[in-house]
């Protein structure tokens, strides 16, 4: 699974860097869902499968400070992008004459750093409710596949639900690998 989230996301931020028909502010953003979606994944997975292939269920106090803190930032990151491609969503539907004034290329760089800075502003009252959920008692099950589920098959099916359906990340995937493959042939 782990390895589809990351091939999936890949393959988004390839299709929309190489194709020019995509440099439009919804691809933009899901450019951006894609990137934080394999960081977001990567912060926790590599460590799980280093513990479940040795048996050992140790991580130093450093280490652990270190997981929860990009943990939060790429989750907080995710929530904010994601209300970003929502406003995004709401202007071309609502306003579809004025999409192209409203959402220029100023304003989406302005809505993506406005969604990072968001996150300093929140960073702190979410990794207080971490430390104050984490004294309650939880079935150590329930807590496993409550993590699997949001740090492993949300980011996966993320690249699904968002773009592999759409025809035209569809087109460009297929015009990069036709591309790449005559040039493996010619080489």
């Amino acid at each position: 699974m782990y390895l589809i989230t990351i091939f999936g996301n890949l393959l988004i931020i390839l299709a929309v860097s190489c194709d020019p028909h995509l440099h439009t502010p919804m691809y933009f953003f899901l450019t951006n869902l894609s990137f934080v979606d394999i960081c977001f994944t990567s912060t926790t997975v590599p460590k799980m499968l280093q513990n479940i292939q040795t048996q050992s269920k140790v991580i130093t106090y450093a280490g652990c400070v270190t997981q929860i803190y990009f943990f939060i930032l790429f989750a907080v990151s995710d929530f904010f992008v994601l209300s970003v491609m929502a406003y995004d969503r709401f202007v071309a539907i609502c306003y579809p004459l004025h999409y192209t004034v409203i959402m220029n290329s100023r304003l989406c760089g302005l809505l993506v750093l406005v969604s990072w800075i968001m996150f300093v502003s929140l960073f702190y009252c979410t990794i207080l409710g971490v430390y104050l959920s984490s004294a309650a008692p939880q079935s150590s099950h329930s807590s496993a596949v409550a993590s699997v589920m949001y740090t492993v098959v949300t980011p996966m099916l993320n690249p699904f639900i968002y773009s592999l359906r759409n025809r035209d990340i569809k087109k460009a995937l297929r015009a990069f690998l036709v591309k790449e493959t005559l040039h493996g042939q010619l080489s």
